[in-house]
């Protein structure tokens, strides 16, 4: 809804990504998740009315089909929000089932096998008092809705209600889809995760019997004690909270202090998530993030410092697993408050009618820094930040794809120090994250067997130097030793 516009109606479509492709690959991705496409009648579009169709805003089915068609062209693969845990209040299963019940006599029971949309719910008969259930029309059934009433939670126990969501994933993939972003995993049974993973298990082995290599990534909004679990599923990815928000690693490794917080505790992380996935999975795939369209923009966490907001690019751009990055972040644009503050429009330029106009209840934000136009023409942008960092990850293989270990006999709390082994090859990644002092770091070459510096970024444009075995790194730099 916020990205890109193409045909000046001030709403982001389908063709506005198009134009934007390569843009997108020359920053360095090679995967897009795109939010919900389907019909719906909110903003955020989490609430689907018709899962066969592409919501009129944002374009056409031939629209889509170019899209997917311009993405492999570029090496892009393109994966798209599915949301099963519930549909739309206005989605004709529901509106189907609601006329049933109304219509149902006194003393008659109700019956799937003569409306079968009755079982795709959850409804019992009474009131049951709750806050998350309401009144199903003027009958005397109530329904689930644990996000709203205007998202009635659907009823996995249906093997019919399987069957539909089986065709729609058939439906997706046969046009092109590389896979499924699966919204709000841990709701399909709430508090009962092995429910859900059975749940994720039949998505999984559906999805991959059409389709072996299609990209399954599912949105489990918990502890990673939590989200670990569902690894045993199947889905290749789990989006990594720990590291994400205003609370979570990233944020305090930057602006926290104490032992608890510093470069240490984020090396000491970074094995930690790895491990507990591993435990459940050996071939799971982390999805590490900072922010998304849920969480307010990171710029803010960093106080609107470009230097901080730079770092937290690299503590989360050189994770392994699939990162992902939130369209503007690349940017540093702002966003906090309201739902719909969080989805403002992409700061393409300050000229007139380059932006959206963002959500209908979004408040004016002031981005500040400057539009991506201004920040392409600057080396030391947040821009130019991010498209290095991405280069360097894209180099170095080891990087998304390496098992961590961490260099115990590196004891300064300024720096993280880790090695990445990926397909019988080792490097290393070296972290200073003082705000102020530059580093050095000796490590014997002959000892790690390592022979240069692969690359390295500085958030200064400082240059970080090896010689005799000592790295020498100014503050707020990263580099990778091969």
């Amino acid at each position: 809804y916020s990205f890109c516009d193409s045909d000046k109606d001030q709403i982001g479509d389908l063709q506005g990504v198009i134009s934007q492709l390569d843009y997108i690959a020359d920053l360095g991705f090679n995967g897009i998740w795109l939010m919900p496409i389907m019909p719906s009648p909110s903003y955020h579009k989490y609430d689907v009315t018709d899962y066969f169709s592409i919501d009129p805003v944002y374009g056409s089915m031939e629209d889509f089909e170019s899209l997917v068609e311009e993405c492999d062209k570029r090496g892009i693969k393109l994966i798209i929000d599915l949301v099963l845990n519930h549909t739309s209040a206005e989605h004709p299963w529901f509106a189907a089932a609601c006329d049933y019940l109304e219509q149902l006599g006194d003393g008659e029971e109700p019956n799937a096998q003569d409306c079968p949309y009755y079982e795709y719910y959850n409804f019992v008969k009474g009131d049951p008092g709750l806050a998350t259930w309401y009144q199903a029309g003027s009958s005397g059934y109530y329904y689930e809705g644990a996000f709203s009433s205007q998202m009635p939670d659907v009823n996995f126990e249906s093997a019919a209600l399987k069957k539909e969501f089986e065709d729609i994933m058939r439906f997706w993939l046969d046009k092109g889809a590389g896979g499924f972003r699966l919204d709000a995993v841990k709701h399909f049974y709430d508090g009962m995760t092995s429910k859900n993973v059975e749940v994720l298990s039949w998505v999984n082995d559906y999805v991959k019997s059409i389709d072996p290599d299609a990209y399954m990534v599912g949105e489990c909004w918990d502890g990673m004690l939590t989200y670990a679990q569902y690894y045993t599923s199947g889905i290749d990815s789990f989006f990594d909270f720990e590291f994400a928000d205003s609370a979570g690693i990233i944020t305090r490794t930057l602006t926290y202090s104490g032992e608890t917080n510093n470069a240490q505790a984020y090396a000491k992380a970074l094995v930690r998530v790895q491990n507990a996935i591993r435990e459940y999975r050996e071939d799971a795939i982390d999805a590490p993030f900072y922010v998304n369209h849920d969480l307010s923009r990171a710029a803010g966490f960093m106080r609107y410092d470009a230097r901080k907001i730079k770092m937290s690019a690299a503590l989360n751009i050189l994770m392994s697993g699939s990162a992902f990055v939130y369209y503007g972040e690349e940017i540093g644009m702002t966003g906090s408050g309201r739902d719909e503050n969080k989805r403002a429009p992409m700061y393409w330029s300050s000229a007139e009618g380059a932006m959206t106009k963002g959500p209908d209840d979004m408040e004016p934000q002031e981005n500040q820094f400057p539009s991506l136009e201004e920040q392409k023409k600057d080396n030391s942008s947040i821009y130019n930040f991010y498209k290095d960092t991405i280069l360097l990850r894209n180099q170095n293989p080891e990087i998304a794809r390496g098992t961590v270990a961490r260099l115990e006999e590196v004891t300064d709390g300024d720096i993280a120090a880790i090695s990445k082994t990926y397909d019988g090859t080792t490097i290393y990644l070296l972290y200073n994250l003082s705000e102020t002092e530059e580093k050095q770091v000796v490590l014997p070459m002959e000892q790690y067997g390592y022979q240069e510096i692969a690359g390295y970024l500085s958030a200064d444009g400082g240059e970080v130097t090896l010689q005799d075995g000592t790295i020498t790194m100014p503050s707020y730099s990263v580099v990778v030793l091969r």
